[in-house]
């Protein structure tokens, strides 16, 4: 037996000596280079024995080295990436083993638009948020930048009316220009798109929005470029930001797709106006007839016995703002064919649009064909089209300032207690405003912009096959055409109409961009090096030719064409201007984990003087992806860390006249029928591109494979060489001349934060949060500029829309009187004593927004807010008059709280037309912090199941309710606190007859075949 157990033993020891080596001998060193499906090395990558856990990881040059023996399996795995495997054959010594890895569909991968190209987010150095339309486009407003309100971090977005097709307020990281256009450059499908007004008859401060000629439905997304790195490759256009739109296209070798989205709702006002009834309005007046000291016995409103109105309690009241507000009939219907096959894709498109105003007479029609087209004629070479071509109908109105002919005003400005009609019932009208019924039957003013953009293109892959290079040219002629026709006829029954015995105007506006552009591009890669070479010329012509005629004295109001007047006029004007663009841009990584890139863009405009045609805009920026280094490589918790800066210049011209640097001449200053010539503008050509310098700092952070992911920047923007238009002595024979004379400082911090909460195979929750706080600050600015209404200026040392307004302290309770701050403290209360008390501008806004799927219903619910910005509220002023104004004006309810005697703690002081208590404007009592948090979007949708659908042929199917507005916040006294009375630039947060944005709801299917 001890034999035995001997022999075993010795086997095992010789077993275990022997064993060792023939193991080693079935081992070797394995080592190979793992490549990204774009035969770039990739450091950082895992490299893991399969059921062993024992790795290594890639070397900056995507190199390993690990000791496998036949049949073991290796497993490659990189964040961003799909995991791929090799199984070890026979082995020698050593032998290698080379993989390549296929990125796996995340967030990071996505394609970003940026200026004259993509990028993969990852790649990013410049500050840029690209917005899905698919998650906008349910939003029933008439244009898509409305659409973005609270969506992308550093955006301000407001509409200034409730009228659908009316101007917006957009600012992309705060204001940098007075006289110059504060508006972003717009791009779309690579064209330069006009986005000023064309309108010409007035609507009372309000103009009418040229970009919702784009049809929201043919978009595909919304890029947008914030900060220096990412815009100055457009030079001199782009010291605002740039909005990058790209629209669809088909697919190659896809099957024909047909979609059909449709919708129908009604909009209604939310909150209208809260006014006194007729014996409270009576009330109030006789009340200050008292307060003035004037006997009693000669109050307005006593007995008509005793020669007066009648007594407060028998005056009747008439709602007339019930009358003018409607609910508002949306349809909506958009279809679209899209394909293609290995040679040829396409996209075909067509919608209408039909949205009514709350407020009646004004309606918006939109009718829109879209064609994209591209066709592979070799492997080589590929040509293509984009076209979309948009009319644009509009019943409009006049909302905003002035009484003569503006329906709301008629409305909201006439006392309740003053009869509709007269006694002998005829139309009754008060106080310079039409009557209402007249103005609803009556009112013709309609518009039409027919518009088309479009572009041809022509691409040459001069190096295409070569796995490590190529170079790519591309040419492109592009064309934004719009025709504004507008028209309007006030009849004999309206104010303006019965003055001149019928009055029509028409006005027929033409503007045309053109643009011939050429690219070459040429990227290379070499082992762990990247980097790529863009090069390009624009040539930019702009034509805008404008006629005009007005006719006064028609034989009836049945003869409304202006061949029918007795007297006409008429006037026309035509400008041009050119622009010729050099630019150029490098980039450059190593090892996907440092990145540089750089641009340069020269731009000479014939706006400018032959001293200073040319400007010079450069821009340079890097990033590190500090995820890629290995003290982070196998910290799986973390799957990006970014860090980014750029500094960079960009210009501006827009919003000053083609001609703005030359000495002008004009025609038709006629003496005794001799035509005569007069000197018009005084010459600078000194004049000067406006210039903004940005600097940008950046992170992104990305959590448990991107679930979470944190964008942040901070910046700080500096415009210097302001284009002003500076008033001048009279004694020159001018009354003023454009110079560049002023700086405007903005800084920033953003914040976007998306969550994925939930990923289940039934149940997902997503959350996007974003957040911005903008700082503005004229810097320097040798004269004040008053901003419309005297409420408003720029100041040196102040913030953009600073109200400057006596300021009330409080109504002293003992004798009801306002008392103000004496500034200047010279004991009495003159202008000098108007002060600074807040700006329009918001201390912050964002947006939050949660998507839930279950199956097959979604829900999304987006909230946006504002915080800190103010508005005056001259309805107000106007309302609030103390009696000031009697059966010229109506009163709103606030005015009850007035003081009425001794004791009474109140901001509404004692009503009497003597005195500072309403004869002083404009007060601080009237400007009103304009914070609000606003239920902006409610969508609820179910897609019907595709077993169920697949036996009647369709594809997909989706209901939905989409419900807008259906919830306000704010401590504002008006209906809402985003509305503007005026288009202009230089005035903001000025409320006065301007209709509320409307609540809306509407039922809507999507259908694919």
């Amino acid at each position: 037996m001890q034999t035995f157990i001997g022999s075993v033993a010795a086997c095992l020891l010789l077993m275990g000596l022997l064993l060792p080596n023939r193991l080693l001998a079935q081992t070797a060193q394995i080592s190979g280079t793992i490549r990204t499906d774009d035969n770039q090395p990739l450091p950082g990558a895992n490299v893991v024995l399969k059921g062993q856990g024992k790795g290594t990881s890639t070397d900056g040059n995507g190199r390993y080295s690990i000791t496998a023996g036949p049949g073991q399996v290796l497993v490659i795995s990189a964040i961003g990436y799909q995991n791929a495997e090799l199984t070890v054959g026979n082995v020698g010594s050593s032998t290698t083993l080379d993989a390549t890895l296929t990125e796996a569909p995340s967030q990071l991968n996505e394609l970003v638009v940026v200026g004259y190209g993509t990028q993969e987010r990852k790649n990013l150095i410049g500050s840029v948020t690209q917005v899905n339309a698919e998650e906008i486009k349910t939003r029933p407003v008439a244009s898509f930048e409305q659409q973005l309100q609270g969506r992308v971090a550093g955006v301000q977005v407001s509409a200034n009316t409730g009228v659908p097709g009316d101007g917006l307020y957009f600012r992309i990281r705060g204001n940098t220009s007075i006289n110059a256009s504060n508006d972003p450059l717009y791009v779309v499908d690579g064209v330069f798109i006009n986005n000023n007004s064309l309108q010409k008859i007035t609507t009372q401060g309000q103009a009418n929005n040229p970009l919702a000629d784009l049809n929201p439905a043919d978009i595909e997304s919304i890029s947008i470029l914030k900060d220096a790195e990412a815009t100055a490759i457009y030079g001199a256009r782009a010291a605002n930001g740039v909005v990058v739109i790209t629209t669809k296209r088909g697919a190659y070798n896809a099957k024909t797709k047909v979609a059909l989205n449709t919708s129908a709702g009604q909009a209604w006002a939310p909150k209208l106006w809260d006014l006194v009834t007729g014996p409270e309005h009576a009330t109030i007046i006789n009340e200050a007839w008292i307060n003035d000291g004037k006997p009693v016995a000669t109050r307005p409103f006593r007995p008509v016995t005793e020669g007066g109105r009648g007594l407060p309690e028998e005056q009747p009241t008439y709602d007339r703002l019930g009358y003018i507000f409607r609910a508002g009939i949306l349809q909506n219907y958009d279809l679209s064919v899209s394909g293609g096959n290995q040679q040829t894709r396409f996209y075909l498109g067509g919608g209408y649009t039909s949205q009514q105003a709350t407020l009646r007479t004004n309606d918006f029609a939109r009718a829109s064909f879209k064609l994209n087209l591209d066709h592979e004629l070799t492997d080589h070479i590929r040509v293509g089209t984009s076209n979309s071509f948009a009319q644009s109908t509009r019943s409009n109105a006049r909302v905003g300032d002035g009484p003569q002919g503006g329906i709301l005003q008629a409305a909201l400005h006439t006392p309740t207690y003053l009869p509709k009609v007269n006694a002998d019932g005829s139309y009754a009208k008060w106080a310079g405003f039409d009557n209402l019924d007249v103005l609803i039957n009556n009112t013709d003013m309609q518009s039409t912009s027919t518009r088309y953009i479009g572009n041809l293109y022509g691409e040459w892959d001069i190096l295409q096959g070569r796995s490590a290079s190529s170079l790519k040219f591309r040419s492109s002629w592009s064309l934004d055409y719009n025709l504004y026709d507008e028209y309007e006829y006030w009849n004999t029954l309206t104010n303006r109409g019965s003055a001149n015995k019928g009055l029509g105007t028409s006005s027929l506006s033409q503007n045309t961009i053109w643009i011939n552009e050429q690219t070459l591009q040429f990227r290379r890669t070499l082992d762990s090096h990247a980097f790529g070479v863009l090069v390009g010329n624009t040539i930019q012509g702009n034509v805008n030719k404008q006629t005009q005629a007005q006719g006064t004295n028609f034989p009836s109001d049945d003869f409304r064409q202006l061949s029918s007047a007795s007297v006409t006029t008429s006037s026309s004007a035509r400008s041009q201007n050119r622009l010729v663009s050099f630019f150029g841009r490098v980039d450059y990584n190593f090892a996907r984990k440092y990145f540089l890139e750089a641009s340069l863009r020269g731009d000479a405009s014939s706006r400018f003087g032959a001293n200073h045609r040319w400007g010079y805009f450069p821009s340079a920026g890097v990033a590190w992806q500090i995820k890629q280094e290995g003290f982070l490589r196998d910290l799986r918790a973390i799957s990006d860390l970014k860090l980014r800066a750029s500094i960079g210049w960009t210009g501006n011209q827009n919003g000053i006249n083609d001609f703005a640097s030359r000495g002008l001449w004009g025609g038709g200053f006629n003496y005794q029928d001799n035509p005569g010539t007069f000197p018009t503008q005084l010459a600078n050509p000194d004049l000067k591109w406006e210039t903004t310098r940005q600097i940008n700092a950046g992170l992104n952070v990305g959590l448990f494979n991107n679930r979470i992911g944190l964008e942040i920047n901070a910046y700080e923007k500096y415009t210097y060489d302001l284009l002003i238009q500076v008033p001048l002595a009279q004694s020159t024979g001018f009354s003023s001349i454009f110079r560049n004379d002023g700086e405007i400082s903005n800084r920033g911090l953003e914040l976007g934060l998306n969550t994925v909460n939930i990923q289940g195979k039934d149940l997902t929750w997503n959350t996007s949060f974003n957040i911005s706080a903008n700082r503005n600050r004229i810097e320097k600015l040798s004269i004040p500029v008053d901003a419309s209404y005297n409420v408003e200026r720029l100041v040196q040392g102040y913030p953009y829309h600073a109200y400057f307004v006596y300021k009330q302290l409080r109504v002293d309770p003992e004798t009801g009187d306002a008392v103000y701050d004496d500034y200047n403290k010279d004991g009495v209360i003159t202008a000098a004593d108007r002060q600074y008390v807040g700006t329009a501008l918001p201390t912050f806004v964002g947006g939050l927004n949660n998507t839930l799927t279950y199956k097959g219903f979604d829900l999304s619910v987006f909230v946006n807010f504002s915080s800190g910005g103010l508005v005056y509220n001259s309805n107000r002023f106007f309302h609030e008059s103390g009696g000031t104004r009697d059966d010229r004006r109506a009163i709103n309810k606030n005015q009850l709280t007035r003081w009425q005697k001794p004791g009474d703690i109140t901001d509404v002081p004692r009503v009497t037309t003597l005195g500072n208590n309403y004869n002083l404007s404009p007060t601080s009592r009237f400007v009103e912090d304009g914070s609000f948090v606003r239920l902006s979007s409610v969508v609820l949708g179910y897609t019907l199941p595709k077993a169920l659908l697949r036996k009647v042929g369709i594809s997909s199917a989706r209901v939905y309710y989409n419900g807008s507005n259906l919830w306000l916040l704010s401590r504002y006294q008006g209906p809402d606190p985003e509305v503007n009375v005026t288009a202009n630039a230089t005035t903001q947060g000025y409320d006065l007859g301007t209709p509320p944005i409307p609540r809306t709801a509407q039922f809507g299917l999507n259908l694919t075949l």
